[in-house]
């Protein structure tokens, strides 16, 4: 066990995670695509020697806790050939314990006399990297081979000097490498100025006293973790969750988790999950370790550091050829809908034990439309996480307008969207008569309405959830509202499946409606004060009908 002053740890901590914050806030200066300089659906860290996180920055969590093995998988296909200079690119889920094609990942090696001491790393979701489907997150693929470019991890750079050939085979392969090769270009920023940041330190505090503080910081969260579980009650708690299916006759997916708390760590198996389907909401190990630390780190106490200590006391089981733990060739380019309800299945158990730590099921994680065409010969591709509801807790409302845990995105500004795309967002707002009824509400829908101005025909695919399967209560709480989704071309109305699996044709002035789950609510509603819903009713969240009929009030 190592030790170390605690104020000086505590000092290196925020020096580790100010690095990681500058990655994170130059990444974002300097991208190129909407998915990521106005979405935000990246990450940066600092690891250790060893390829641990030291600390993330303010990005997405689900990211995150995939990043030992990512590197883990590097650091062992390259052992004895990495330099000064190198800078690795990698993407695919099996051949570089990636998370899905779309995310790519650049590494580079900190050096010290040598030795390498720590690694830069940043991932970016990138905005098209090929495959049957503008923007790659192909619902009806069957296999991995029909979802873009597989990059195992390769050198970009060796010894300060670019590979040219992987840089033009990813232009080449790609729909928007104007895009594609700014935001890698990006990521290179950010990644150097990591390094220099962390030599930085280096030359400041010596060599010896950083590594010992990354150690002791590892040291520091398992114990920090291991005593905030001791207070949590033994047992084993079940729950069930369900994804509505794909495509026009969509068949249930079951995520199902038993979480065991014993003692001072927790265990977390996915056994009775479905099979890996024939769709691209498979997901890799890594990722459903991720969004299962995601889940236990929110329902934490103490202020735990972002670091990989905190992993130690967590142990995640599935088997493999699951839609949770898949192997090759399926495919997982929506991957992140299968995240997301892993936390979702997370705090259904978690409710048990401990109600007042969750809330009440909320949307479900970000919906996903991707608009592609061609303007001029040029192809565009337009792709956004729109975010986002949550359920009720045992102490407040469910909250409208900010993002899901898992990941730390926004909705791209209509501005941005119409001064670039041939879009025009013809309505953005809170739905009301939405949220489940509860003592505390869930929170609202909201709708967002695109208008397709194009000269040219252009696609729609989408990536959404919770119709069948509608976002729970807790408590007496009531369920939210499911979504809907509409192409609407002239006098013709089209219902869209939540998982779209063939892209949707547009023309000029077709529109295409989203309005988004809603969350559950929490506690019987007759227990919400009249005032509360007098408040609702002012602000338009809710009817007069419902105050009566729901509350009793009005």
């Amino acid at each position: 066990m190592s030790t170390i002053d605690p104020i000086r740890l505590e000092v290196m901590k925020n020096a580790f995670d100010a690095i990681a914050d500058e990655m994170a806030l130059m990444l974002m200066r300097a991208a190129y695509s909407p998915i990521v300089r106005d979405s935000m659906d990246y990450s940066t860290a600092i690891c250790d020697a060893k390829g641990q996180t030291l600390a993330q920055g303010v990005t997405t969590p689900m990211h995150l806790g995939s990043f030992y093995d990512a590197m883990q998988h590097l650091m062992h296909r390259y052992e004895g050939d990495i330099h000064p200079g190198d800078c690795f690119i990698g993407n695919d889920p099996y051949a570089a314990d990636g998370q899905h094609l779309p995310d790519i990942y650049i590494v580079e090696p900190i050096f010290h006399e040598d030795a390498i001491i720590a690694w830069t790393t940043t991932l970016a979701h990138h905005a098209d990297v090929g495959g049957i489907v503008p923007g790659s997150n192909a619902l009806g693929a069957s296999e991995i081979y029909q979802e873009g470019l597989r990059l195992p991890f390769l050198k970009l750079f060796e010894r300060g000097e670019m590979n040219s050939a992987i840089w033009e085979i990813i232009g080449l392969n790609v729909r928007v490498p104007e895009m594609v090769h700014g935001d890698l270009r990006a990521q290179m920023a950010a990644s150097r100025a990591g390094r220099r940041s962390f030599a930085d330190l280096v030359e400041r505090f010596g060599v010896t006293e950083v590594l010992a503080a990354a150690e002791a910081l590892h040291d520091y969260a398992e114990r920090l973790g291991r005593a905030e579980i001791r207070d949590l009650p033994n047992g084993t708690y079940h729950f069930t969750d369900h994804m509505d299916g794909l495509g026009e006759h969509p068949e249930p997916i079951v995520i199902k988790v038993a979480l065991t708390i014993h003692d001072e760590s927790i265990s977390v198996d996915f056994d009775g999950s479905s099979p890996q389907v024939e769709g691209g909401v498979n997901t890799p190990l890594p990722f459903t370790k991720a969004s299962v630390y995601t889940a236990l780190r929110s329902i934490m106490q103490s202020d735990i550091p972002n670091c990989h200590g905190f992993e130690r006391v967590v142990t995640v089981t599935a088997p493999k050829g699951t839609v949770i733990n898949s192997v090759h060739p399926a495919p997982c380019g929506a991957r992140g809908i299968t995240g997301y309800r892993v936390i979702d299945a997370m705090f259904g158990a978690l409710a048990q034990p401990l109600p007042d730590r969750v809330t009440a099921d909320g949307m479900g994680g970000s919906t996903v439309p991707t608009f592609a065409g061609y303007r001029e010969g040029r192809s565009l591709v337009f792709t956004e996480t729109v975010m986002g509801t949550w359920g009720a807790s045992s102490a407040h409302d469910g909250q409208v307008g900010v993002p899901h845990m898992g990941a730390n995105q926004a909705n791209v500004p209509v501005e941005m969207i119409e001064a670039n795309y041939p879009l025009r967002i013809r309505r953005y707002g809170i739905m009301p008569d939405t949220g489940g009824a509860g003592r505390h509400r869930g929170g609202n829908s909201f709708i967002r309405e695109y208008e397709y101005t194009g000269e040219e025909d252009g696609l729609l695919s989408l990536r959404s959830d919770k119709r069948d399967f509608r976002p729970h209560g807790l408590h007496g709480g009531g369920e939210g509202t499911g979504p809907v989704s509409l192409l609407i071309q002239g006098e013709s109305v089209t219902e869209l499946p939540v998982l779209v699996t063939k892209p949707y044709r547009l023309g000029k002035g077709d529109v295409f409606r989203h309005i988004s789950p809603s969350g559950g609510g929490f506690g019987d509603p007759a227990d919400r004060t009249s005032e509360e819903v007098a408040a609702d009713l002012e602000a338009g969240l809710i009817s007069a009908e419902t105050a009566r009929s729901v509350y009793g009030h009005g």
